[in-house]
């Protein structure tokens, strides 16, 4: 076999931003054990933007909105999404929620990518769809 080459080879990295220090800066929040209570088996994590639409405020939580429903709520219909994807590396998908206090469900547009993580194993990182 013939020795393939990409040209990127002698490039010196000079800063690289670990998927590991992300979740320490809280760039990323860690799903884990949730995640794997709906039937994930890869590590996953949400963007702190999507953490966000999965908190609700206070006056949304007296109107019987939580963290857990929403949170649920993203990760089975991301399991469908992944399960309808061609090769199951990407898939977006737009759970409904409540934004605001008295307000209808809103379509959320989420997107959700899977790829090798720090050391080269599989995660799942949710985040908004006009997120990169």
């Amino acid at each position: 076999m013939e020795n393939i080459t990409t040209g990127w080879e002698d490039t010196e990295i000079i800063h690289a931003y670990t998927r590991t220090q992300a979740l320490e800066d809280g760039v990323l929040v860690d799903l884990g054990q949730l995640a794997r209570e709906a039937g994930f088996c890869w590590p996953l994590a949400v963007t702190r933007a999507v953490w966000d639409v999965l908190e609700p405020s206070e006056e949304l939580k007296t109107e019987g909105q939580s963290w857990t429903g929403r949170a649920w709520d993203m990760l089975f219909i991301l399991r469908v999404s992944l399960r309808q994807s061609r090769d199951g590396r990407e898939a977006r998908f737009a759970p409904l929620s409540v934004r605001r206090p008295g307000g209808a469900p809103e379509f959320v547009a989420l997107r959700a990518v899977s790829g090798p993580g720090d050391d080269g194993e599989p995660v799942i990182t949710v985040m908004m769809a006009d997120e990169d």
